[in-house]
């Protein structure tokens, strides 16, 4: 359903009201042709706008019902920042994705956006992209409108409404009919591992800021996120927290209240050397479409760990980290999961509380106190 069809009549869009409303924001006319072509592809969407500033995606969003809106950050007459706080205004459930290029610059805007009321960011291809590169910027952007489209659209009756906290064996109310749960591993942690994607860093740091300094273990962090955005994330971890917070470094050793990253396009791992634990950075094949992919950094934790391993897994599409969190219990650790509710997209949470594996499935205001109790050994 193409962007020419959405234009025929009156102005409102053409075609199926199931399909996924797009308007592509971006003042270069080669990325916008990128963009919609891209989109087209794809059958359940439907492309209904594309202008070159943020002054225009106003006046397109008063003609248009839009789901989604892909939003440059760089324009001319209104600029992507401007526009953002102006278009979730006129429509509280519009869901935005911050385009931009991969610069530190760009990376510090786009978490600033997230913070200020967008669902999601991607970094645009540049000049001279690479065929595998551009492809994987496909794919990740129809998966993107997707999962927040979905989001949008009312959540089911079935849907869990209460924290779940698990020493019974099944809490109902998952939109699959049940959330099995099972009791805090016995061991207390010694390592606190996180693993998030859509919507993690807007989690982490409420997360962070409720955590504070309270947390004195290692805490490793895999967030999918490409370079430089991670560099700027670990900088805002460091605010939210007051605690030494940085990318991870091959051959970091893991100290007791530090915060480690693990950096864009490098899977962080844990080896011991010695009575030291260290990181291990590789770039293998990406995992779960993935680099850095949560299920490396889970399985080699439970090497090193075995059952004090403490795991939380954020908002984010997809299901990386279900198969690490099922090493984790299997080796005594323990799972909690942000719940449905209150994730901006429901895919590694949900893959992961559906699987069995956890613990507690509770609100992201729920996690601090959660995680606090089970490392201070409270059952």
């Amino acid at each position: 359903m193409g962007l020419a069809a959405a234009k025929a009549g009156d102005g409102q869009s053409a075609g199926s009201s199931d399909c996924i409303r797009v308007m592509v924001v971006d003042d270069s006319a080669v990325v916008r042709g990128l963009l919609v072509r891209t989109l087209e592809q794809d059958p359940a969407i439907q492309v209904v706008a594309s202008v070159s500033n943020g002054e225009n995606a106003l006046k397109a969003q008063d003609k248009h019902k839009i789901d989604v809106i892909v939003l440059d950050i760089e324009m001319p007459v209104m600029d992507g920042m401007t526009a953002l706080p102006k278009l979730l205004s006129a429509d509280p459930g519009v869901k935005v994705i911050m385009a931009s290029t991969l610069t530190m610059h760009n990376a510090q805007i786009s978490l600033e956006a997230l913070a200020k009321g967008a669902s999601d960011y991607i970094p645009k291809p540049g000049s001279g992209i690479h065929l595998s590169t551009a492809e994987e910027f496909k794919r990740s952007l129809l998966e993107k409108i997707k999962a927040l489209a979905s989001k949008k659209r009312p959540v089911a009756a079935a849907t869990a409404k209460k924290p779940l906290i698990g020493k019974a064996k099944t809490a109902a109310g998952s939109a699959s009919g049940g959330i099995e749960l099972r009791p805090f591993g016995k061991s207390k942690p010694q390592v606190l591992a996180i693993g998030s994607s859509t919507g993690g860093p807007q989690a982490l740091l409420k997360l962070f800021g409720m955590l504070k300094t309270s947390v004195q273990l290692p805490i490793l962090i895999t967030q999918h996120m490409p370079p430089n955005f991670t560099t700027i994330l670990a900088q805002h971890i460091a605010k939210a927290t007051g605690a030494p917070a940085a990318e991870g470094k091959d051959g970091d050793v893991l100290k007791g209240g530090h915060v480690y990253v693990a950096p864009g396009d490098y899977h962080m791992r844990v080896k011991r050397s010695g009575t030291d634990v260290v990181l291990r950075l590789d770039q293998q094949p990406h995992v779960n479409f993935c680099r850095p992919a949560v299920d490396p950094m889970l399985d080699s934790l439970a090497e090193v760990y075995g059952p004090a391993i403490l795991t939380v897994i954020l908002t984010g599409m997809g299901h990386d980290g279900r198969d690490g969190c099922k090493t984790i219990v299997n080796v005594g650790g323990s799972v909690i999961a942000q719940d449905e509710e209150t994730s901006v997209v429901w895919g590694m949470p949900g893959a992961a509380a559906e699987s069995g594996v956890c613990s507690a499935v509770l609100p992201i205001d729920g996690i601090a106190g959660a995680v606090t109790k089970a490392i201070g050994g409270g059952k």
